[in-house]
Parts: structure tokens; C-alpha cells; sequence
């Protein structure tokens, strides 16, 4: 916590964020047959596991401490973070230092700690179950389906806001207004980057989104969230729904929408994760020339 002078002698004591939760207990069946043995988040953007992305944003933006929230068959995600002994000592006395020094790196990104989703009962249930950990500070979410390109990082932006604001706040960004009910949706109070939310719909039926604005997959959060988790009564598919709890807490205190700067790719959907692995590419020194040489005769090749 940090300690501000007011005017007038008063001390106002300001949370800082410095513990992050990544829901990882999905069981990724939009990805079948490939998560049938492997979590979903382990796949590959060309040479790198999806939630390494994710971890690497959060340890970017200051977080010092991670709870990955698994399920069952998710053990790959633990080794991958894990030291590698054995990999290193064949590393090493290949004499490859660069792949050795990637490879330790992984294993030292941050304190990463695990808690078991023993069912997947929903995005909220999968935070509430990481309430020991966070205990009563504030608190980010990071959801593993969302890569998001920003510099700073999307998440550092977020820390700013509620370390100015001292608000929960959710992400959000614009999209189509006919793809409005494939997410949560905020109604804002202004059309300014950051924005008090009046109003947090669940996929709301087409036609009836007070706004194209769309909650992705970055939270910032007061840990009061625990305790209108632990009350939430379960939808219709049985899931805690987070966004139900998120419209109780705004009832409690404000709840901030911040419009980040950046890219979003939603891996968690087969055309985003093609699309962000041929970004990615696109991006990279050794293979960015190659892929776009390639692209554009595979282009060439289809046209009519």
C-alpha cells in the first residue's frame, strides 16, 4: 500500500496491485481433438504456449505474485513453468546458451502459484476459487483466450486507472454491433476512455446492447467481489457467472470501463488463433520475410 499526504494532514492509504489470477479450467472443447489430452492454453502461437503471453503481460506490468486456477489433465501448464533440470544440463552441454537462457527465463518469469477448479463451474466460480490467495487486496484477472498487443502492457494500463481512481475496472473495446451478443456489454456513463459503468450486460440478445463497447478478458478488482461470488446463485448451464457479481459490485461502489490502446486476439476461437499466429509470425525477424513471400503466393494461387 502507499501512503498520500492529503491537504489538511489527513493520509489517505492507496492498494496496490500486486497479485493476479489466470482461470485456466476450461476444458477447451472448442479445440477437439487437440485438448482432448492438452490444455487449451498450452498451445502453441508458433513456438510459445498461449498463457505464456498472458503470464508475460501480467509480470510486465508489475504483478509480482500468480494463481493459475487449473482443472484435471492441466499438469502440462505446471511443468511448462517449472524448472527443467534435465533439459538444461542437455542444453548446457550443447553449449546452446541462447535456448538455455530462454528456457531458464520461463521457469523464473514469477512466483506462480496453483489451485484446482475440481468443475468448471464458470468464469466467477474460478475467481472465488483463488480467495485465499488474493486474501482482502485488490487484485487482477487475466483470461487465457485473450492476447492483448499493448504497449504498456493492457493490464499496466488498468493498474494506473484503479491506482487513480482507487475503482474496480473491466476492459473493454468496440466492436461490431452485430456481434454485440457474444459479449458482456457495458452501458457508460461518457464515451471517454475511462468511463463509469451504469450498466454490465451478460450477451445480450441481438438488437437490445445499450452499446457496442465489450468487456475482453482484463479485470481489475476489489476483493469485496469474493463475497458477492460466494452469494451468486448459478445460471442456467450451473455457472457463476463473474459479470452478475460485477453488476452487484457496481451497486456497491463505482465500477470503472477503461477503453485500453491496443490489439486484441481472441485465441480462444480457431480463426483468432490463426490470425494472431499469423501476426505473430508477420512480426518475428526469422520468419516474417518467408511468411509473407508464402502468403502472397498462396494468394496468388487461389485467385480466380
Amino acid at each position: 500500500m502507499h501512503r498520500k499526504q492529503r491537504a489538511g494532514g489527513d493520509v489517505k492509504v492507496e492498494k496496490r496491485i500486486r497479485k493476479a489470477i489466470i482461470p485456466a479450467g476450461g476444458l477447451g472443447t472448442r479445440f477437439l481433438p487437440a485438448t482432448k489430452a492438452q490444455p487449451k492454453e498450452m498451445l502453441p502461437i508458433i513456438d510459445k504456449p498461449a498463457i505464456q503471453y498472458i503470464v508475460e503481460e501480467a509480470v510486465n506490468s508489475g504483478i509480482e505474485s500468480i494463481v493459475i486456477v487449473s482443472g484435471r489433465n492441466k499438469r502440462a501448464i505446471e511443468d511448462h513453468f517449472d524448472k527443467s533440470a534435465e533439459l538444461e544440463m542437455e542444453l548446457e552441454a550443447r553449449h546452446n546458451e541462447e535456448m538455455l537462457e530462454m528456457v531458464r527465463k520461463i521457469s523464473q518469469l514469477a512466483d506462480i502459484y496453483y489451485v484446482r477448479q475440481k468443475e468448471p463451474l464458470g468464469l466467477g466460480h474460478a475467481v472465488l476459487c483463488a480467495r485465499r490467495f488474493i486474501a482482502d487486496e485488490p487484485f487482477a484477472v487475466l483470461l487465457g483466450d485473450d492476447i492483448l498487443k499493448a504497449d504498456p502492457p493492457c493490464l499496466r494500463q488498468m493498474m494506473d486507472v484503479y491506482e487513480r481512481e482507487q475503482s474496480s475496472v473491466v476492459a473493454v473495446m468496440e466492436v461490431p454491433w452485430d456481434q454485440t451478443h457474444k459479449y458482456g456489454i457495458v452501458d457508460i456513463e461518457r464515451d471517454k476512455q475511462v468511463a463509469r459503468v451504469r450498466n454490465i450486460i451478460e450477451k445480450p440478445a441481438q438488437g437490445q446492447a445499450p452499446s457496442n463497447y465489450a468487456v475482453v478478458g482484463r479485470y481489475v478488482l476489489d476483493p469485496v467481489i469474493f463475497d458477492l461470488l460466494e452469494k451468486a446463485t448459478p445460471g442456467k448451464a450451473g455457472e457463476i457467472q463473474l459479470t452478475d457479481s460485477l453488476q452487484q459490485l457496481n451497486h456497491i461502489s463505482s465500477l470503472m470501463a477503461y477503453r485500453f490502446d491496443g490489439i486484441r486476439h481472441d485465441v480462444g476461437d480457431k480463426l483468432g488463433f490463426v490470425q494472431a499466429t499469423i501476426d505473430f509470425a508477420l512480426e518475428r525477424a526469422d520468419l516474417g520475410d518467408e511468411v509473407r513471400k508464402y502468403m502472397l503466393e498462396r494468394l496468388k494461387e487461389t485467385q480466380f
